[in-house]
């Protein structure tokens, strides 16, 4: 094995571009889509602009951050340097791991459903079984064999994926009926806020690009631009799907299908190929997400273990790589997909993650003197992603209040775990401040 740093450095602006627009679009437009119109209605392209504009503020805080603490730990190491450690950072780390887990089930749980759907119906159960284990298991070998192939299987995964939906715009654009989006159609602003946050799930994935930090060859350089360019591309991407999708369909139609909205959508303009087309382009999106999403979730784990705040056995590196904590998010995530139907926690998974970012955005806040950042630009993204989550919060407890229970629960999991284990073990968290 080569140990010269230099070999390290093997990622260069478009796979790290590719590995934030792998995360971004991935399970998430497919699985929830029809669920954000029909909380949306026509305003639709609306609520993406709106939840898209709270991801690129919390990406300029990810990108200055990134750019000065250039880490693997990623988010994880920002809330340490920010806050240091205590009981709010070690808990809010765990909760990042859970959501990390939550949303790579949520990604095979939707990969498995496409898959299925290509077999007879009574087989389908068992196809989606294989099909979510296979996905997760190929991505393992992918990632234990490095970043280099990570970021070459990103780049081939979400060219063809974005392939396949510029077909589906170009054609859709041109048969939009102006009636399907006209103004009648919105729902209240509160509604068109937290259709925009049911799909912030679609948005999450951009923060992966942190954790690649220590493969960059130029992180100062590269990073703020891969940020940018990956959540811009995506928030024009996601408005224009949207388009299409309300202007093809009536309101009715993609509540019924509400599972598969987007396939079919597909299918007024471009027929049952159409349909075919996108459901290949969904198997692609959630294959990419679970790749960029392992590649993540393995760096987290490794540097909350090395924190304290997970078992010692995480933080050691195997083929200087954090192989354990990648295999042991791997069975709970094997696990996790295969024994629940995770549609019902899809918003959930965006709160948890609108709880974090505010989080980060707060950090940049703290730690502006050294990143460099505008103060005012951290303290709109804090109040962004906490405005976000509490409409998020009140439109559920308002219509579904039983889902809410899901999002305490991980919550109050996060900090129980990371108090219990510390009481149990005795580690003693490390200061990591610089």
């Amino acid at each position: 094995m080569n140990n010269n740093p230099a070999n390290k450095k093997s990622m260069g602006y478009w796979s790290i571009v590719a590995i934030g627009i792998g995360g971004m679009v991935g399970g998430g437009i497919f699985a929830v889509l029809g669920l954000a119109v029909q909380m949306a209605g026509g305003g639709t392209p609306v609520a993406f602009l709106i939840s898209g504009l709270v991801a690129l503020l919390t990406a300029y805080s990810y990108a200055k951050l990134s750019a000065t603490y250039p880490k693997r730990g990623g988010t994880v190491e920002f809330l340490n340097q920010a806050f240091g450690p205590g009981i709010f950072t070690g808990g809010m780390n765990i909760l990042l791991w859970l959501s990390y887990i939550v949303m790579l089930s949520l990604y095979a749980y939707a990969f498995g459903s496409y898959g299925a759907s290509f077999f007879p119906a009574a087989s389908q159960p068992l196809w989606q079984h294989i099909f979510i284990s296979a996905v997760v298991l190929l991505f393992t070998f992918l990632n234990i064999l490095g970043a280099r192939v990570v970021g070459r299987s990103e780049n081939y995964v979400v060219g063809i994926k974005i392939l396949i939906l510029m077909v589906f715009l170009l054609a859709g654009l041109w048969s939009i009926k102006a009636p399907n989006i006209a103004v009648s159609t919105w729902s209240s602003p509160l509604q068109l806020v937290a259709g925009g946050m049911v799909i912030f799930l679609a948005y999450e994935g951009f923060e992966l690009i942190a954790n690649t930090a220590e493969n960059v060859r130029n992180p100062k350089r590269i990073l703020p631009r891969a940020y940018f360019t990956a959540v811009i591309f995506v928030i024009v991407l996601y408005v224009l799907i949207s388009l299409v999708t309300v202007g093809n369909l009536s309101l009715s139609k993609i509540v019924a299908a509400e599972d598969y909205a987007l396939a079919e959508a597909a299918q007024p303009f471009l027929g049952s190929a159409g349909f075919i087309m996108i459901a290949v382009a969904a198997l692609l999106s959630t294959a990419s997400a679970i790749n960029a999403t392992l590649y993540g979730t393995a760096q987290i784990s490794y540097i909350i273990a090395k924190e304290g705040e997970l078992p010692k056995s995480l933080d050691r590196d195997v083929w200087q790589r954090p192989i354990e904590g990648l295999l042991i998010t791997t069975v709970l995530t094997l696990l996790v997909a295969n024994l629940f139907d995770l549609s019902r926690i899809s918003m959930m998974g965006s709160s948890g993650f609108l709880l974090i970012f505010a989080a980060v955005n707060a950090a940049n806040y703290k730690l502006a003197p050294k990143t460099g950042a505008n103060r005012w630009v951290a303290l709109v993204g804090t109040i962004a992603c906490a405005a976000a989550f509490a409409a998020l919060i009140i439109q559920r407890g308002m219509t579904a209040p039983s889902e809410l229970l899901v999002l305490v629960v991980m919550v109050a999991v996060s900090f129980i775990i990371e108090v219990v284990y510390r009481r149990i073990k005795g580690r003693t968290i490390k200061r990591t401040l610089s």
